[in-house]
């Protein structure tokens, strides 16, 4: 079974920006009005901030366009951050970073010195374990200067789903299909999910369609528990609302680093 990152390398990256809907000036429009909902702005706390397994990138752009400079990128696949450069390339404030985000606050950031860290696209799931995840919210609320935001959106899967619910369509258009297959195995108990991911493609000179198939472990992280966690990382919960399929996001400050404290 691949690695996270195999996965993403192997078959999911070079899918991930069309199953998002495939149009990147909207998904960047979106996420930048999302974030400024949520008050995220480079005027509350500093510059810099982070997006914490950016994928191709729409949430550093849109970063870029509520006024952060710089925006560093961060996520380990290459093909992804190949993406992210290109749409990037006119947007000098993001600056793609290849580098494990459980250790990239240490070493680029330091205390007290983002004024917006995001966590986005279930990346939370994606660590190695769950103490991965409590000691990057940790890392979090250490990089965050006074008076700045961290949002973290991430799905709840601590809920078993049965049957024909664990086949879960993703997108298809007429040369492309995407389905999800969870799966829930008894060596990891409550702990890890499988995900299956299958992409059908048409093309070639005969029209066929082809299966590109992978997968790979994710956490599943109850709410309940992730907040507990954040609340023992010194980040205090602002705001947070539910979505579909079981996201949460989750907006946090330092709990004693707001302003005139």
């Amino acid at each position: 079974m691949a690695t996270a990152v195999e996965h993403y390398d192997r078959l999911l990256a070079e899918h991930y920006t069309w199953m998002l809907g495939g149009d990147v000036p909207a998904l960047v429009a979106a996420q930048r009005a999302l974030l400024s909902d949520l008050g995220v702005g480079a005027d509350l706390a500093g510059p810099l901030a982070v997006d914490l397994g950016c994928g191709p990138g729409h949430s550093s752009l849109a970063l870029a366009g509520l006024g952060f400079d710089p925006v560093l990128a961060v996520d380990l696949s290459r093909p992804l951050l190949d993406e992210l450069a290109a749409h990037a390339a006119a947007v000098p404030a993001v600056e793609p970073v290849h580098a494990d985000l459980r250790a990239v606050l240490r070493d680029r950031v330091g205390p007290g010195g983002a004024g917006a860290v995001v966590c986005l696209g279930d990346t939370l799931t994606h660590l190695p374990t769950r103490g991965d995840v409590a000691a990057l919210l940790g890392g979090i609320a250490t990089a965050l200067a006074p008076g700045g935001l961290a949002v973290l959106a991430y799905r709840d899967l601590t809920e078993p789903l049965t049957g024909t619910e664990r086949f879960l369509p993703v997108r298809a258009t007429e040369d492309r299909i995407m389905t999800c297959f969870l799966e829930y195995p008894e060596d990891y108990d409550d702990y890890t999910v499988v995900v299956h991911d299958l992409v059908h493609t048409r093309g070639g000179p005969a029209d066929d369609w082809t299966l590109r198939k992978s997968s790979y472990r994710k956490l599943r992280l109850s709410h309940a528990w992730v907040l507990d966690q954040c609340r023992t990382a010194g980040l205090r919960v602002t705001h947070e609302r539910s979505g579909p399929g079981g996201m949460r996001t989750v907006v946090l400050r330092h709990a004693s680093r707001a302003w005139g404290q």
